[in-house]
């Protein structure tokens, strides 16, 4: 999808948007000194344009007891085999599936991962996983990512402090 035109009151809409996304349109259209009508239009083109894809709350992931983060690098099975249909199992009642598939719809039922990204260099995949301690992460570990099939290697790391975390977007 194309991006869309945007000119300096579009970005001034969104900047205010990723700083409280509560606010309403009349707020919004005397920030951008704008009528309401056409402010409310020029936000409607940006969310069916998909530039603005949703509003959500942002959760304190300490307050909810999720107190540990760590970001998994993952590293998986590059050709096809018996591992692909499971530790000695026929694959060809998977035939079609790719290890990066099977992972894939694997990452979507885990709700320990809150980000994943497919990445270059040695690793495949990099996890952000958010649980509430290391008992809880060593679960998720051993029961989950490194029981799936197409899965070789992990390498973990901890955050030990949050110095800059933000969801807003550089608009420029």
């Amino acid at each position: 999808m194309p991006n869309i035109e945007m000119d300096a009151i579009d970005r001034r809409i969104l900047a205010i948007l990723q700083q409280d996304g509560r606010l309403s349109n009349q707020e919004i259209a005397e920030r951008v000194n704008l009528s309401p009508s056409p402010c409310l239009r020029r936000i409607r083109r940006l969310e069916e344009s998909g530039v603005i894809r949703g509003y959500v709350a942002l959760l304190d992931a300490q307050r909810l007891g999720l107190d540990l983060l760590a970001y998994v690098n993952v590293r998986l099975e590059k050709r096809g085999g018996p591992s692909l249909g499971g530790r000695g199992e026929n694959t060809s009642a998977r035939i079609g599936s790719t290890h990066a598939d099977l992972f894939r719809a694997a990452v979507q039922t885990w709700p320990e991962v809150v980000a994943c990204h497919a990445m270059t260099g040695d690793m495949d995949y990099l996890l952000r996983v958010q649980v509430e301690d290391m008992a809880h992460f060593s679960r998720f570990v051993q029961d989950q990512l490194l029981h799936h099939p197409s899965v070789i290697d992990v390498k973990t790391s901890f955050s030990l402090e949050k110095i800059k975390e933000t969801t807003a977007l550089p608009i420029l």
